[in-house]
């Protein structure tokens, strides 16, 4: 008898186990780990925009959300790593215009086309052409005429060579017929340092990386290369206002997954990420920063990609840009 009882006690612990399992069965397999790998340092757009959405994310759907920095080569370390990644929609990358210029300009071991699944165009960031507040060109037509002057003396600095900027410049260059010595620097910040030291003429860059300098009075913009003005810029003109028609020059931040990431996880993630930025607590942030949400998902995302693709084989080609 004392045998049956211990053996009716093993099973109903078993039971209960079993029972306590299943029960925990589901929070198990809900426990999840994203990671945005992001191709840029610290502290710059892209990092504030993958940290901004991934906390919103992680409190929204339960989710821990990881950013990882992993710069280098022209940002092609982070896209390589992520096309060679488990398909399984817990990794991506944030992607921007370096996405398609570098395999235009290097070899790369990733295809922009082919080795990613496109999630979501999440933002733009508008470009602007900026020059200290001291100098004597108020408007780009006077800097335009200095240039012409005075061939080859000016300088036009951008965040780094090959660089969307540094092509938006060539851009400029060729549809001015002027010539201005391009000068690459490592970042945005040491671009805008160089300015603000009257180092240089002018600067190529994110509205979002010099907007506290425009606030303060020390730098001066005169043009954006948007297709339209700036919200909190309503006095500076656009290029195709200036006569440039169809001038565009903007930097794109988007999300990529690895090729063959499921489309009902690819749909899950660009559902997620469209959500986080509208939160009340996000889009205000964003947009004080220069960071324009726009939400194109799926094929939309990946025809932009296509689109941009072309556009920068093109320029690139007819402004003879090398990689440097």
């Amino acid at each position: 008898m004392l045998h049956n009882c211990r053996r009716r006690m093993v099973a109903a612990l078993v039971a209960a186990f079993s029972i306590a399992a299943f029960a925990c069965g589901p929070a198990w397999s809900q426990a999840r780990t994203l990671k945005i790998v992001v191709p840029f340092p610290p502290g710059g757009s892209a990092d504030i925009l993958a940290r901004l959405l991934g906390e919103q994310v992680g409190k929204a759907q339960g989710l821990t959300v990881l950013t990882e920095n992993r710069p280098g080569a022209g940002a092609t370390i982070a896209y390589d790593a992520v096309a060679r990644a488990a398909p399984d929609g817990n990794t991506l990358v944030l992607s921007a215009n370096s996405l398609v210029i570098n395999p235009i300009l290097r070899k790369v071991n990733y295809d922009p086309l082919t080795s990613f699944e496109p999630v979501c165009y999440l933002v733009s960031s508008p470009q602007v052409v900026v020059v200290n507040s001291a100098s004597p060109y108020r408007t780009l037509g006077e800097l335009i005429a200095a240039a012409r002057a005075k061939p080859g003396d000016l300088t036009f600095a951008s965040v780094g060579p090959a660089t969307t900027q540094h092509i938006g410049i060539e851009q400029i260059k060729h549809a001015a017929n002027i010539d201005m010595t391009h000068v690459p620097y490592t970042g945005g910040a040491p671009a805008i340092n160089a300015l603000l030291g009257s180092h240089v003429d002018a600067v190529f860059a994110n509205y979002s990386e010099v907007v506290e300098q425009l606030k303060a009075g020390k730098l001066r913009a005169l043009v954006t290369t948007s297709r339209g003005r700036i919200e909190p810029l309503p006095d500076v003109p656009t290029m195709e206002e200036l006569g440039y028609k169809d001038f565009e020059v903007e930097v794109w931040f988007g999300l990529l997954a690895p090729a063959k990431t499921p489309k009902t996880d690819v749909a899950q993630l660009a559902q997620w990420f469209t959500a986080a930025m509208q939160a009340p607590e996000v889009k205000p942030k964003l947009i004080g920063l220069g960071l324009y949400p726009v939400g194109t998902c799926g094929d939309a995302y990946a025809a932009h990609i296509r689109k941009q693709f072309d556009e920068y084989a093109r320029v690139i080609k007819e402004a003879n840009i090398k990689g440097e």
